[in-house]
């Protein structure tokens, strides 16, 4: 439920009076007052989100009409007062035209918001510096990367250039701004190596491309839902949208610093993978709930602008997914993880002679040129009445194992080390 305060020439109070009551207004009151123009009629209007447009479309037919929309849910209650449960229960969506104004309040003020872009770069760098995880979600909490990405998307829904425009320098200046405060706090700091965390905040996974699209639609629909409707938090959403570009952000500016261009480019890949995504399933929804180029209020969107930005979107987010499955395994790196650890359980579990106690699989940090290092990690400790020795064992062990994986053709050079551990002596 919206409240509308609405000021008209004296005499014409009554006429807005009948309008809000045929959309079901509820608790309507008009008495006469004095504006800064002169005397006026006032009346005070509470109707449902979905009829927020429609009277706003009728009230254009009164001359010299001036609105108040107060943007937060309101409780109205009438009698019986039985019937109070049910009254405020009754939640809707916001008004596209509310969603809309809402976007173009947040282009605003640029201080603030590149502030913010700085601060999140000195969060993320000492985050990623000191190997500190929850650092890096301090920094998606500070990060303003959400509001120019839904942006991005209400403008695709609305056919709007001009916000469109704006929400792409915006988001791209925030970035820009967070990866030079990481890339010049590396320099002055004198970094040398990418740091642990560095390597597996870098690694990418064959299915990145769920998380901007979830984000994509958590946002819309946190910015479509009503306050008192909505059981996760603005804060919640937007931590979800800045998860997947603070910390890539990060590796950009300090990859860059220590010259490791493979991580350069995998920090850009997500972040332009999660601008599409992002986009495509938030236009989308902000299009299912209302959002149109024309409107009430609205009328500088472009019909043609919607399918074409949406096209061009989806052939983004195709062209960067080729890229990332024809890249093996530069972008595919904590997939192929998982799948080399995978079959190297499964050739030590046909060995007869060992028993697995625990392997593990990564990729380093080394930059050797001309080979994409797999460290494999892998403990065994031999089955009882075994007679070969834990060289042999280990020996040959380390060949089935790099052999099998050469076979996946996973365009890796894989690494071995197989410890053979012994039970300890019962007697002892």
């Amino acid at each position: 439920m919206r409240q509308l305060i609405i000021q008209v020439p004296r005499g014409q109070g009554k006429q807005v009076f009948n309008i809000a009551k045929s959309l079901d207004g509820t608790n309507l009151a008009q008495f006469e007052a004095m504006g800064s123009e002169g005397l006026i009629d006032l009346v005070l209007v509470h109707v449902s989100n979905r009829q927020v447009e429609k009277l706003l479309t009728r009230l254009e037919e009164i001359t010299e009409v001036h609105i108040t929309l107060l943007p937060t849910g309101v409780i109205t209650l009438r009698p019986p007062a039985s019937e109070a449960p049910e009254q405020v229960t009754n939640v809707e969506e916001r008004s596209p035209l509310e969603i809309f104004l809402s976007g173009l309040q947040s282009v605003g003020s640029w201080r603030g918001f590149l502030g913010y872009a700085a601060l999140a770069g000195f969060v993320v760098w000492t985050g990623l510096y000191t190997n500190t995880t929850y650092l890096l979600t301090a920094a998606m909490l500070i990060a303003p990367f959400a509001g120019p990405a839904m942006n991005v998307a209400v403008a695709t829904a609305r056919g709007d250039k001009k916000l469109l425009w704006r929400s792409l320098l915006r988001y791209f200046a925030a970035l820009g701004v967070t990866i030079a405060v990481t890339g010049i706090l590396s320099l002055v700091l004198r970094q040398d190596i990418a740091t642990s965390l560095m390597i597996d905040s870098s690694q990418i996974s064959s299915v990145a491309v769920l998380l901007p699209l979830a984000a994509g639609a958590a946002g819309a629909l946190n910015l479509v839902q009503s306050e008192r409707s909505s059981l996760v938090s603005g804060a919640a959403t937007g931590m979800l949208v800045a998860a997947s570009l603070a910390p890539p952000a990060g590796i950009v500016g300090m990859a860059s610093a220590i010259g490791r261009w493979d991580m350069v480019i995998s920090g850009l890949f997500l972040l332009l993978l999660q601008l599409v995504g992002i986009n495509f399933t938030a236009a989308l929804l902000f299009r299912v709930f209302g959002l149109s180029s024309q409107g009430v209020r609205y009328q500088r969107g472009k019909r043609w602008l919607f399918p074409v930005a949406l096209g061009l979107t989806v052939a983004m987010l195709a062209s960067l997914l080729t890229w990332q499955f024809a890249e093996t395994p530069n972008l595919q790196r904590s997939t192929l993880a998982q799948r080399a650890n995978a079959e190297i359980q499964k050739v030590v579990t046909q060995n007869q002679d060992v028993d697995l106690v625990e392997a593990n699989a990564r990729f380093t940090r080394a930059n050797i040129q001309g080979q994409n290092t797999l460290l494999s990690v892998v403990y065994v400790q031999p089955r009882q009445g075994v007679s070969a020795s834990k060289e042999e064992i280990r020996s040959r062990l380390t060949r089935e194992i790099q052999t099998h994986l050469q076979k996946q053709k996973l365009n890796i050079t894989p690494l071995v080390d197989v410890s053979v551990l012994e039970l300890p002596n019962s007697n002892s």
